[in-house]
């Protein structure tokens, strides 16, 4: 079955996230999105993970979904069945290597809530657990796809948001410049990478040792409303054994929903000869530059812009439908205009990528406005003006 699977979230366990990262307000806003199947995030959180036990229960193979009793009234009211759970969490990996200290995230995906207690024991032994829903650990890498290998063998280990400078993989400021250097004898084990909210896959197609990875997207959510601003788009048997073929060797994996990489956070500063003019140096206020995620690809692109790749799953680049109101009507995505025109469509038309990706234009603006209806028809033919992101400020995409 074709279903789209954000798998990278977070819970209110998680430093910097909404009160709201709840399994109710996951279910509800999975549903809202169109998402059928969503990661738990943070299972290491002894806390997250008891109240993922009292209030999940087992579905098909692997996955599991909400109680009747803990569904919210209002998502009872949405079309659609009730979505998925399968179980994920992320790990900081701080620590020194070959002489330089290393920063990266990993995204673990794991086959049930049994195989996560073994893997938490184990990580408590080697740091705290219990303060943070995605644990600072001063864990290699490769220790911890081991401990991953050895715990839950289906169990699957996916770098997050590759090119991120401070907290990715491959990220200029704390990163590597290949798989092997950090993985070591186990890298054959890691089939997928994350390519994050900054870059692409036309952008990730540049590097040609990227060839043998499955390219996944996800939102990193730490609120429930931001679901879905990455995810993948699959068609496969509903359990874990087909999310595990999809995600590892790319079975059923027909693509993915992309932010417009402008739109990330580090997309870029200044271009590479900027950069170099300015020694480094931001030349507005003075400290030392980060590097863009477009800025770190060309560093390590053996290929030219535009290249693509043998076999190559097609994406889509999509805005959110609250931004998309917020342009069309000029007030703030959290004012009563704007939700209430997005609760309003939601109950009209269908749910959120539906509305984005599918439904007639014509029956959009029937139900809506012309205005929303002629951003969203701008929206899929990619007719938007982007204003990059930098150095941990969001870009802005603009429609009119």
């Amino acid at each position: 079955m074709e279903i789209i699977a954000d798998l990278h979230i977070h819970s209110r366990y998680s430093m910097a996230t909404s009160k709201l990262g709840t399994p109710e307000y996951l279910d509800l806003w999975a549903r809202k999105k169109g998402i059928s199947l969503v990661g738990t995030g943070d299972f290491t959180h002894p806390a997250w993970r008891e109240e993922l036990k009292e209030k999940l229960v087992p579905a098909e193979s692997g996955l599991y979904q909400l109680r009747n009793e803990y569904v919210l009234e209002e998502a009872k009211m949405l079309p659609g069945g009730a979505p998925r759970f399968v179980i994920t969490g992320e790990i900081s990996s701080i620590y020194k290597k070959n002489g330089k200290c290393r920063k990266v995230h990993n995204v673990l995906l794991l086959s049930g809530l049994e195989e996560a207690d073994k893997i938490a024991g184990r990580l408590e032994k080697i740091g705290n657990i219990h303060s943070d829903g995605r644990p600072i650990l001063g864990l290699d890498c490769h220790d911890l796809l081991e401990i991953l290998l050895e715990n839950c063998a289906d169990g699957m280990l996916v770098p997050a948001h590759i090119w991120t400078p401070h907290f990715g993989l491959f990220g200029a400021a704390s990163g590597f410049d290949t798989m092997e250097e950090c993985f070591e004898d186990l890298t054959s084990y890691v089939h997928a990478v994350e390519t994050g909210l900054s870059s692409d896959p036309v952008m990730n197609w540049q590097i040609s040792a990227l060839d043998r990875y499955q390219l996944v997207s996800h939102s990193d959510a730490h609120s429930p409303s931001k679901l879905g601003r990455e995810a993948n788009l699959l068609d496969i048997e509903l359990s874990y054994q087909g999310l595990y073929g999809a995600v590892q060797y790319g079975k059923g994996l027909l693509g993915t929903l992309e932010f417009f990489p402008e739109e990330g956070k580090y997309h870029i500063c200044l271009s590479p000869e900027e950069a170099e003019k300015y020694h480094g140096i931001c030349p507005v206020c003075g400290k030392k530059l980060t590097m863009g995620v477009n800025h770190r690809i060309m560093d390590l692109a053996d290929r030219e812009n535009g290249f693509v790749r043998k076999n190559a799953r097609p994406f889509e680049s999509i805005v959110p439908l609250p931004e998309v109101i917020s342009a069309c009507v000029g007030k703030a995505v959290t004012t009563k205009t704007v939700t209430g025109e997005y609760e309003k469509m939601l109950q009209k038309l269908g749910n959120e990528f539906d509305i984005l990706r599918e439904i007639p234009i014509a029956d959009i603006e029937k139900e809506s406005s012309h205005m929303i209806a002629s951003g969203i028809r701008k929206l899929r033919n990619r007719e938007v003006i982007c204003k990059p992101g930098f150095d941990g400020e969001y870009g802005k995409i603009c429609l009119f």
